[in-house]
């Protein structure tokens, strides 16, 4: 069962990763970093202290523990533990693919940490502001940055789909801690 969910990985990985082009190999590394995303972010943390007012700084906080959470888990628990070799280091593929610049990351891939970062981030959030239009923004933000890692040849799709469960359960549980505590606080002066 697990070879052929590999071998539908693979296969999948291949179709997603074939469609490149010039431009979009200018723009995909873009996506893949966060600079890029500031302006989203800025505006992210805007929306957080228009609505939590002197309680933003310990929402902040939360985001700040969610990041680092799915980052050492999709490490630690996962990389390190499944040694998944990403698409750009796999020795039966790697000769298929198409790279944009440098290979990504370390040798493992399984689970992707841009994913379960961007989708921590964007789970928390959305529960956080509770606007249509902004968990539509937020998702879209993190499905992009997901995808470019596969467009990148750093990620088979399997690695990105764990990630983003992984980063939606740590967003979702961070969330719901941050709102334990926050609603232990003095209440904001507005």
């Amino acid at each position: 069962m697990f070879e052929l969910l590999n071998n539908l990985d693979i296969k999948l990985f291949l179709s997603l990763n074939g469609f490149h082009c010039p431009f979009g190999d200018t723009l995909m590394p873009y996506f893949s970093r966060m600079v890029v995303w500031l302006p989203l972010h800025l505006f992210t943390v805007y929306l957080i202290f228009r609505k939590f007012h002197w309680k933003g700084f310990w929402v902040l906080l939360f985001i700040a523990v969610c990041v680092t959470l799915t980052d050492m888990l999709s490490f630690h628990a996962f990389k390190e533990v499944f040694h998944r070799l990403r698409p750009c280091y796999d020795p039966s593929i790697s000769h298929l693919i198409h790279t944009v610049g440098k290979k990504g990351g370390g040798l493992y891939g399984f689970v992707s940490s841009h994913a379960a970062n961007v989708f921590g981030v964007a789970m928390f959030t959305s529960f956080l502001l509770k606007k249509k239009w902004f968990t539509t923004i937020i998702f879209f933000w993190a499905f992009l940055v997901s995808y470019s890692r596969i467009y990148l040849g750093a990620h088979f799709p399997g690695d990105i789909v764990g990630g983003a469960f992984l980063g939606m359960l740590v967003g979702w549980t961070v969330y719901w801690l941050q709102k334990i505590l926050i609603d232990q606080l003095p209440p904001s002066k507005k």
